[in-house]
């Protein structure tokens, strides 16, 4: 038994060897959870891209965007629901924002060091995921019941310079040679990639959220990723989302949709989803000097099918959840590592479709002031589809 259980805790070297998916490393018995419920009943829109928030008052805020499909699907637009913090239901849902004959994406909520609320989103232009332009709205009325009252809404506009070519040229060398990767700019991604860099107006547009910032204090670090360079970047503030500037890139073969966590050395790590060459695997890449600039990403041993989401938890624990397998978004695995990323738990199930029917991705994890954490995600059946809610207690979860 020993031997077993020291088997399924990797250390970080072990991590880039091990298949995850192997049967050894699952736990098929759901995870036991506080409190389960669908945010609103199925139905036939797509509904996709969910986040949460923890209010002050204890309430939860959730945004997901919904319509006839995605980027192509103009009808696309932003809901709501809001979870009173003494209720065991979800509200009825409500209109966060809609850009009109647009479609409207990808919304990331989030409180800044003021308390002020943020919601960011795209808007997705001739509908193609590189033309899509940064969009953000800030309240400071939004405790009441229904969708927040919005002071402020605006385009956040990022103009990486010279250096985000010449980033894009030296971290390729940090790379295994490969001519599978693609990118919508590049499908001979290796030879075109970099010209599509040198483009200024390339750079500067089809920068896309998906996963809740790193907020310290009044500087906020949103992770953003593009299509069209099939990689990542970050938009950094330093005065409470007044104003924005961008990352250098962080570069690999497909590494987007970072999810963030701060070490206690002061490294902001970052897993990645795969969007490059197979094997899809989780990707990582760390970064020294507070998020300005990356290690080229590299595969880890997890399986990946879609975006991944990290937490720290008031612990010191990290929770990760994605799908742990590379066939599908059938299952959606919880990992817990004691030790800030360097090795992680066998996978704990928060869905298994046996049928393989189901889709369950796109996690977002947050944990409130009263240690609880909230894990809302995309639940896609043949019945219908939901944004599915979870509450989950860490002191029982190990």
């Amino acid at each position: 038994m020993k031997n077993l259980l020291k088997s399924c805790i990797l250390s970080l070297g072990t991590l880039f060897l091990q298949d995850f998916s192997s049967p050894l490393f699952a736990q098929n018995q759901l995870l036991t959870t506080a409190f389960r419920e669908e945010i609103f009943p199925r139905q036939p829109q797509h509904v996709h891209g969910s986040s949460l928030v923890a209010l002050p008052n204890g309430d939860v805020l959730a945004v997901w965007f919904q319509g006839s499909g995605e980027r192509t699907a103009d009808d696309v637009v932003l809901m709501g629901s809001r979870k009173d913090k003494a209720s065991t239901t979800w509200s009825a849902p409500f209109l966060m924002a809609d850009t009109p004959g647009i479609p409207d994406c990808n919304p990331v909520l989030f409180l800044n060091g003021k308390n002020e609320l943020f919601l960011v989103w795209i808007a997705v232009l001739g509908n193609r995921w590189e033309q899509s332009i940064l969009r953000v709205r800030r309240s400071l009325a939004y405790l009441s019941p229904g969708p927040p009252t919005w002071h402020w809404q605006d385009n956040i506009l990022l103009k990486p310079g010279d250096d985000f070519a010449e980033e894009v040229k030296l971290k390729f060398k940090d790379l295994p040679n490969s001519d599978l990767a693609w990118a919508e700019y590049a499908p001979a991604y290796e030879r075109m990639i970099h010209e599509a860099s040198m483009d200024t107006k390339k750079r500067s547009i089809g920068w896309m959220t998906r996963i809740k910032p790193l907020v310290e204090n009044n500087r906020i670090v949103l992770p953003l990723y593009s299509d069209g360079f099939n990689f990542s970047l970050m938009a950094i503030s330093e005065d409470d989302g007044n104003t924005w500037f961008p990352s250098k890139p962080l570069v690999g073969k497909g590494p987007i949709q970072p999810a963030l966590a701060r070490r206690k050395n002061g490294e902001i790590f970052a897993m990645l989803r795969d969007s490059g060459d197979g094997p899809a695997r989780i990707q990582q890449s760390i970064s020294k000097d507070n998020g300005i600039s990356w290690t080229a990403a590299q595969k880890t041993g997890f399986p990946n099918t879609a975006s991944v989401e990290l937490l720290t938890l008031k612990d010191g624990r990290w929770w990760m959840v994605g799908n742990d397998i590379s066939n599908g978004r059938y299952r959606l695995a919880l990992w817990i590592s004691s030790d800030e990323g360097k090795s992680w738990s066998v996978p704990h199930y928060l869905e298994n479709d046996q049928s393989k029917s189901g889709s369950f991705s796109y996690p977002s994890l947050i944990q409130d002031a009263s240690g609880k954490v909230h894990l809302s995600y995309s639940s896609h059946l043949p019945k219908g589809k939901t944004i599915q809610y979870l509450q989950l207690d860490p002191k029982k979860i190990y």
